[in-house]
């Protein structure tokens, strides 16, 4: 039983990824909010960007085949977990572990800011100077394999039922490439649509070359810890047009090469970006002025 329902959930979720790619994709077209960054186009940051997400998927049906949904469904069966003690009704017990899910997310991307050495594995994900719904699977392969290894870990310790990991996997993918797409959308569903979920234009802050920017607007999916925790911005200072994505570093069209973005973290310093401001390289002293001595 298990196993079937195994086939169906990568079934559903390979078709969901295509069909939120092509809808995507074709609004882009439609109706840009942003100018294309020429150096940057399409042909060069594609077959990278889908690249590594195709080698991720790839390599997480070989090394962690279903693993989240293998332990949700032992912690059921076994009682573990937070919400296998609670009374809860299922359909709630769903609810709670979509929303507890969502929350370990942020937190994880938080620390992924926090951390230099995490940080320099996430960067390659900023490392796009360009954004569009491709962007939203460029994650570095050890970033997919911490990820996927803290998730088992909060699907153990909260006992959440398998349908609420599996529909939680499907609505992650999907918002992700949602709020990183080059969409326009009228101001007034924006704002509303950000009262339930992050939109095009909030996620956008998050890719900011400004650090202020950069370290924002941290949630995928539901945009309430951002208003909790008092990492929300609402617009960037130069505004979506203006702005520069991206981070001061690899900002050269090579660098979006596959293999040059892969090696991504372990080249040069990992700048101004994490929060703790460890590993910045060294401020350089003022040069003396002649004559004097300090």
């Amino acid at each position: 039983m298990f196993s079937a329902f195994l086939i169906h959930a990568g079934a559903i979720r390979v078709s969901a990824f295509l069909g939120i790619l092509a809808l995507m994709a074709l609004w882009e077209v439609v109706a840009p909010r942003r100018p294309r960054v020429v150096a940057h186009s399409r042909r060069r940051r594609w077959p990278a960007n889908l690249g590594i997400t195709i080698l991720n998927g790839t390599l997480l049906r070989f090394i962690l085949p279903g693993a989240a949904l293998f332990v949700a469904a032992a912690a059921t069966k076994a009682g573990w977990g937070l919400l296998n003690y609670s009374l809860f009704p299922y359909w709630m017990k769903v609810a709670a572990a979509i929303l507890l899910l969502d929350l370990t997310i942020y937190l994880q991307h938080v620390l992924f800011h926090a951390v230099p050495l995490l940080w320099r594995i996430h960067r390659m994900h900023h490392a796009d100077v360009d954004l569009d719904v491709t962007s939203g699977g460029r994650f570095h392969t050890f970033e997919i394999l911490l990820s996927g290894l803290i998730k088992i870990s909060a699907v153990a310790a909260l006992g959440t039922p398998m349908l609420g990991v599996f529909l939680f996997e499907v609505l992650l993918n999907a918002t992700s490439m949602f709020n990183h797409s080059n969409v326009s959308m009228p101001l007034g569903l924006d704002r509303v649509l950000r009262l339930l979920l992050v939109t095009p234009d909030m996620h956008r802050v998050h890719h900011s070359i400004e650090v202020v920017e950069t370290n924002s607007n941290f949630g995928f999916n539901l945009p309430w810890w951002d208003y909790i925790f008092r990492t929300y911005r609402a617009q960037p200072r130069l505004g979506h047009t203006n702005m520069v994505l991206g981070i001061e570093q690899f900002r050269e069209p090579v660098n979006q090469r596959f293999d040059r973005m892969w090696l991504i973290p372990f080249r040069g310093n990992t700048g101004a970006y994490p929060m703790s401001g460890a590993d910045r390289p060294p401020e350089q002293e003022p040069p003396l002025e002649s004559g004097k001595v300090p």
